[in-house]
């Protein structure tokens, strides 16, 4: 073969090879843009409400405090998106800042619905006469609401809200195995304890030993039973003795 047909040979070789990677450029750039225009139209319908809207949120759990509208007024603004594009993580902060939902769970379950889970505050006692303290020892705030028992008024430093409780369960059960019942219970700022029971008898318990001193009331109790004034406090705050406070001097006190 001659010098002149081998360049012609080759010429028409590397044509060619053009002409395919030519196609192969052109064919490559039609996917990447065919990709990109499904992206762009899938992430349209992703977001799109109307297409893929929320139809229906499922609510468990047991509730009492908690209303179906209150829910709903809750969720009304994040069930305008899609179900992708609903953020479950902000459904969950919208319910668990309704006031008496404890904690809330959520999932999606396809194709068009949200399945939550929700807790409700077990409220165990009134704190610092506007609050509420949980079975947890956590201050919540949360309106009151009809048929709830009655519970008792704990009162004392938020900060110490957990050890107020501790310390009203502890006191409550040595009472009540003996007959009396608990019903205000507070810790002031200089850590001293001041209980109240149902019957009306203050006790003023200091900021020390007070298991001891409320053994000491039991104790002493029916001795002062006895009398025919009414007690009316009962100073504990001492290492052996009590003093006693009286209905009738009380009152006049008070007059």
């Amino acid at each position: 073969m001659s010098w002149i047909n081998k360049k012609q040979a080759f010429d028409q070789y590397v044509k060619q090879v053009n002409w395919y990677f030519t196609f192969g450029v052109f064919f490559l750039f039609s996917i990447l843009v065919g990709l990109g225009i499904a992206a762009v139209k899938l992430n349209t319908v992703i977001h799109d409400a109307s297409a893929l809207p929320i139809e229906a949120v499922a609510i468990k759990g047991e509730r009492h405090f908690t209303s179906d509208k209150e829910i709903q007024t809750a969720l009304e603004n994040l069930m305008q998106r899609s179900f992708f594009s609903a953020d479950v993580n902000q459904v969950q902060s919208a319910l668990e800042a309704l006031p008496w939902v404890y904690q809330a769970s959520v999932r999606r379950e396809w194709p068009s619905k949200l399945k939550v889970y929700l807790i409700e505050q077990k409220a165990v006692a009134h704190w610092n006469k506007t609050a509420w303290l949980n079975s947890q020892g956590d201050v919540f705030e949360a309106p009151k609401k009809d048929g709830m028992t009655a519970l008792p008024q704990l009162t004392g430093p938020n900060d110490e809200a957990k050890e107020v409780l501790e310390a009203y369960q502890q006191v409550s059960k040595l009472l009540s195995i003996n007959g009396f019942f608990l019903t205000d219970l507070s810790l002031n700022p200089r850590h001293a304890w001041h209980a109240v029971l149902d019957n009306g008898i203050k006790l003023e318990l200091g900021r020390e030993d007070k298991m001891a001193r409320i053994q000491r009331f039991i104790d002493v109790f029916p001795k002062l039973a006895e009398k025919v004034k009414q007690v009316a406090t009962v100073d504990l705050r001492y290492d052996t003795g009590l003093a006693v406070g009286w209905e009738d001097a009380h009152k006049r006190a008070v007059n």
